[in-house]
């Protein structure tokens, strides 16, 4: 696909027209002049194949035929056949550089366009010198001096980059590419497009899915009705944990615009059929190449609608508490340019931007670039993934692995494969913050049946809602957990005692090892017991930190809930200190929950502390793991009203 800036230039300014010249040749060859004439009318009319060969004819009779030269350039320009376009507009310059000065345009934009940045520069230096041409094409060509300055300069210092095919489990004879794959990376979707023999006419494109086992791609299987269609669907962004996917389809009967965004969901069997999401993310404009944040809350996409930048933008939409998308926002200039830029991969750690674009400075078509969200919304500059990662070729839909370092895009290699999906270790410098999951499988603690569950991640800093869900039918979730920040997880079912967890990243900066458990919720009866896991103290102390609040009023609501019941609020100590002082300790940090809840509303006839000290401990009393584990606080069902 060659959607660029410089493709551009042969729609709105003449490269090459007879009335340039006139009438007067640089040949006074009568038969070369002929030739020219009817390869000028053949040109015209768009039979390529014949001006060619009557240019060519007319060469041959005058090899200083300046013209013809320039008409070949214009011919193989359209066809974007750039080194011999390049080659044939360099013979013209050199015949006679001064006749038709806009001819250096088109050499400069020919030679950039096939990676040639040296003599590009040049001549686009030459071409602003002259100062003619079009003031649009002189701004093409100040950018594109900052591009080859670029390009050179990439090429010079290449980063680390070893593409390798993921292999014939995925690729085909047939087009692959879009590929998408879960935070735990066992699961890979793509788009495959199957050719039809003897066509030029665009194939069917359907969804696919692969499963690593045993570090190698499994034979990769139709995703099947109703989600694959005689229609086409492609460019899909699945979620996290693969439980929904975002992708593309044009044309459709029910579609808002020419192409408009899709919903299907799986639910463990098959994937569900395609759902448009409607307005405000489709509108009568085109919708695409949708990717979800981790979390499920942040949708980007490329689109042309109106108010953005350039020709396609990036959008993103976020889902508000209702769950339905909001009015979708353009993040502005630094990552949108007055060219296209699209291709959007939000990554797992849900602030890394990947994306393409033609309009940000680079080497040429659509380069890969990569931008962090901040605090506040706003977005970093930019920063192009360099040289051999970027070329003079498009480079799109780059897609990154939770951990931050294996990549996989599409790319053709060889031409009788077509388009395969590739992967390489992205160098350290361009990586995201690596991301760990948490996959949990919930079950009744009495009878092991399988529990439809809700689950919430909570940022314990902020108290914000960092991602939540519902479990499979098969009692299965996924979460992501970014590293850097300190995570409270909470699993709950009505008629069940809560489950929580924690995980402390804060200040560390790689992923920890991801988390495979097995969640068992007691039911809500007398004898039921669950562990406060993010009720927190200050050191010594029966004071509760505010990263506590989350967990009480979760605390709080399922004793709403459950009206009847009496609980026992158990506090616990490591064994570091006497045994009196742990008692107290332990005593006084349970009243503290009670003292919470009471204030809250909570009546205290329902309400019991009991300090334990270090009694029961639960794990040693060596390590400071261990240790950890056993300061805790423990809630127990001792009774009903």
């Amino acid at each position: 696909m060659k959607t660029q800036l410089y493709i551009t230039i042969l729609l709105i300014s003449v490269l090459f027209a007879e009335e340039a010249f006139g009438q007067n040749y640089h040949t006074s060859s009568s038969r070369a002049i002929k030739a020219y004439a009817e390869a000028r009318q053949q040109y015209d009319f768009l039979y390529f194949n014949k001006a060619e060969k009557l240019l060519r004819e007319a060469i041959s009779y005058d090899r200083k035929f300046y013209e013809a030269y320039m008409l070949l350039g214009d011919l193989y320009s359209k066809q974007q056949r750039h080194e011999e376009a390049a080659k044939n507009y360099r013979q013209a310059v050199k015949i006679d550089s001064l006749y038709y000065k806009p001819a250096f345009f088109n050499l400069a934009t020919e030679e950039f366009m096939t990676g040639d940045y040296e003599r590009a520069l040049g001549h686009f230096r030459i071409y602003l010198k002259f100062n003619t041409g079009s003031e649009k094409n002189k701004a093409i060509a100040q950018k594109s001096i900052k591009d080859c300055e670029f390009s050179i300069a990439a090429q010079k210092t290449p980063v680390p980059y070893n593409p390798v095919n993921v292999g014939d489990s995925i690729n085909t004879a047939d087009n692959e590419y879009w590929p998408s794959i879960t935070a735990d990376g066992q699961t890979m979707m793509f788009t495959r497009e199957k050719i039809i023999p003897g066509s030029t006419a665009q194939g069917q494109e359907d969804f696919y899915i692969s499963m690593l086992r045993n570090a190698k791609w499994s034979r990769s299987v139709n995703a099947g009705a109703p989600l694959n269609t005689p229609e086409n669907e492609g460019a899909q962004g699945i979620s996290s944990d693969g439980s929904y996917m975002y992708f593309t389809s044009c044309n459709k009967p029910d579609g808002l615009g020419r192409c408009d965004i899709y919903y299907s969901s799986f639910d463990g069997k098959i994937w569900s059929a395609a759902r448009n999401l409607g307005a405000p993310v489709n509108s009568r404009y085109w919708e695409s190449q949708p990717s979800v944040s981790a979390n499920g809350r942040m949708l980007f996409f490329a689109s042309n609608r109106p108010n953005g930048i350039g020709g396609m933008d990036i959008w993103y939409s976020v889902m508000g508490n209702d769950k339905k998308w909001k009015f979708p926002k353009n993040p502005g200039p630094l990552i949108n340019t007055a060219g296209d830029d699209m291709s959007p991969f939000i990554h797992f750690d849900g602030k890394t931007l990947y994306f393409s674009s033609n309009g940000h400075t680079g080497m040429g078509g659509f380069d890969i670039y990569r931008s962090r969200m901040n605090e506040d919304t706003t977005w970093s500059k930019p920063e192009n993934l360099g040289y051999p990662i970027n070329t003079n070729n498009d480079e799109l839909g780059l897609i990154i692995d939770a951990e931050g370092q294996n990549a996989y895009f599409s790319t053709i290699r060889d031409p009788k494969k077509g388009k395969d999906i590739f992967s390489f270790v992205l160098y350290e410098a361009a990586r995201p913050d690596p991301v760990s999951y948490f996959r949990g499988r919930v079950y009744d603690r009495e009878t092991m049946k399988l529990l439809s569950s809700d689950y919430e991640l909570i940022d314990l800093k902020t108290g914000i809602v960092v991602s939540s869900g519902n479990t499979d039918v098969a009692g299965s979730f996924l979460v992501c957990l970014p590293s850097g920040l300190n995570y409270g997880l909470n699993v709950n079912k009505k008629g069940y005692l809560f489950y929580s967890d924690n995980f402390m990243f804060e200040g560390l900066h790689t992923a920890a090892k991801p988390y495979d458990k097995r969640i068992l919720l007691n039911p809500v009866r007398v004898g039921g017991t669950m562990q406060l896991s993010n009720v927190f103290y200050e050191v010594d102390s029966w004071e509760l930190k505010k990263e506590s609040i989350s967990e009480l009023d979760r605390l709080y609501r399922l004793l709403k809930e459950n009206s009847d019941i009496i609980v026992e609020v158990a506090g616990f100590t490591d064994s570091t200190g006497t045994v009196s002082y742990n008692l107290t300790l332990s005593e006084r940090r349970a009243q503290a929950v009670v003292t919470w809840l009471t204030a809250k509303g909570i009546e205290s006839a329902r309400l019991k502390s009991q300090g334990y000290g270090s009694a029961s401990p639960i794990g040693d009393n060596i390590t400071s793991e261990g240790r950890k584990l056993n300061r805790r606080t423990e809630v127990r069902v001792i009774g009903k009203k």
